[in-house]
């Protein structure tokens, strides 16, 4: 029994403990990659979920303004069990007093037949600005992927600049290693072997450093995955990191970023939004017009009285003269503000000043693309070259470096040529790393400019 008992009371611990454990491995079971991170941030990014539910309360905009094409419909209720009233009546010479009970329904339908043609222009306005949000969604998403994917890349920069410098550290190491056993035998004096602990501890300093911008590069990447800080996560290496663009030109860039970049279709459609908001500031200055139907019905029973018409006759139920007390009335109201003391030219001319402005954010989005594009293409050039000029650099550097160290072995170079090969070597190594990742950050800038990132399915 009691063995029986420890086991299912081990059983009921695993279970529970079992979807704790699982969400605290969520994203360290396996190595991230970069779509991996991008869904990631799509799904938890704060300007993705503000921008969702703006598209959402746009749509409820548009159906607002359907509304308003639609008949208004109220309708109203009153009972009243006692109702007490007296005054001076000049038949029965004296004070009357009265005491009734009343009821009364009524429905009633109101639409609106013409308003200078402001519900139709609200309607488009809405409609207009549905696509603008719908536009600015998808501009949000290209942003939070683009801004993963410059942290993703700085990164993993940090974490091999960081592998590199422990290598030059071990390299380092193994120097003073065999410096301080030439040292022993005689072959080195006491000033190498000083030099080459002071480069060493040099060395050691770098590493830190290196670690320490990885580090901050990493928690930069968790805090825009917005992810628990203390998940270790890896990332893993993306697919052809040195993958080139095809060649094009600035103009066949330039239209495809006109064609395809989203926030500058959402200040188009943003642009007519208020465009048409200005037709319905000016339907005010035009009558309107409303058909109205209503029915109804209604009751009062004379509970009391001392005037002798209430006495002399019984008046009928509630329920009967609801049933038999129905009315109806339709009915056309014309309404026309001939001065309103400037209020609509007011709103008039605040709804041409939003547009125009409007209008000027639009040209100005259109050049600071074409300037946009004209400068990430040539930063992106630059990055093709530099990966060239930092593979020429690190072959003659590797190169350098085995002859300097063969001749320091043997005596016939001495620790400052040593010293300058081998940081020539890091330098050279560090700036091919940085040559390929700047490479895959200008692409990626350039794919945001011209409004072509590709995006993972948002679940």
């Amino acid at each position: 029994m009691t063995k029986a008992t420890l086991f299912l009371l081990s059983l009921l611990a695993l279970i529970l403990s079992y979807p704790a454990r699982g969400e605290a491995e969520e994203y360290n079971t396996k190595n991230l990659t970069l779509e991996e991170c991008v869904q990631i941030a799509l799904q938890n990014s704060t300007s993705g979920i503000k921008a969702e539910r703006t598209l959402k309360l746009s749509g409820s905009d548009v159906l607002r303004n359907y509304g308003k094409f639609l008949p208004h419909v109220s309708a109203s209720s009153s009972y009243s069990p006692a109702t007490m009233q007296r005054g001076w009546s000049t038949t029965s010479a004296g004070y009357t007093k009265t005491k009734t009970e009343s009821a009364s329904l009524a429905l009633t339908a109101t639409l609106n037949l013409f308003n200078g043609l402001s519900d139709y222009a609200s309607l488009k306005a809405a409609l207009s600005e549905k696509k603008s949000a719908r536009h600015t969604l998808a501009r949000a998403y290209e942003t939070i992927a683009y801004d993963i994917t410059q942290s993703y890349y700085q990164a993993l920069l940090e974490g091999e600049l960081m592998l590199i410098a422990r290598e030059d550290l071990r390299s380092s190491r193994d120097q003073l290693k065999l410096t301080g056993r030439q040292f022993e035998v005689g072959l080195k004096s006491m000033t190498d072997l000083y030099q080459q602990q002071a480069e060493t501890a040099s060395r050691e300093l770098v590493l830190i450093q290196a670690e320490s911008r990885a580090r901050r590069s990493t928690l930069e990447l968790l805090r825009r995955l917005q992810i628990d800080p203390e998940s270790p996560i890896e990332l893993a290496q993306p697919p052809a990191l040195a993958a080139e663009l095809p060649v094009n030109s600035v103009d066949s860039l330039t239209a495809r970023a006109l064609r395809n970049r989203r926030d500058l279709k959402a200040s188009e459609r943003n642009a007519r939004a208020l465009k048409w908001k200005v037709t319905s500031a000016r339907g005010a200055r035009w009558p309107s017009l409303d058909a109205s139907f209503s029915v109804g019905t209604g009751g009062t029973s004379y509970l009391s009285g001392s005037a002798p018409l209430y006495t002399e006759y019984d008046s009928p139920t509630i329920q009967e003269q609801l049933e038999n007390s129905g009315n109806y009335a339709v009915s056309l109201n014309l309404n026309w503000s001939i001065f309103d003391g400037f209020q609509t030219g007011y709103t008039v001319q605040a709804a041409k000043i939003s547009h125009l402005n409007s209008m000027q954010d639009y040209d100005d989005l259109q050049r600071t693309i074409q300037i946009d594009i004209q400068q990430h293409l040539a930063d992106y050039n630059s990055a093709r070259t530099e990966i060239i000029t930092a593979e020429t650099s690190l072959k003659a550097a590797e190169a350098a470096w085995n002859a300097v160290r063969r001749k320091y072995e043997l005596g016939a170079a001495g620790f400052v040529d040593l010293s300058a090969a081998r940081s020539t070597l890091f330098e050279a190594r560090s700036s091919l790393t940085r040559a390929k990742y700047n490479l895959a950050l200008q692409k990626n800038i350039l794919d945001y400019t011209t409004g072509s990132i590709p995006l993972p399915p948002v679940q």
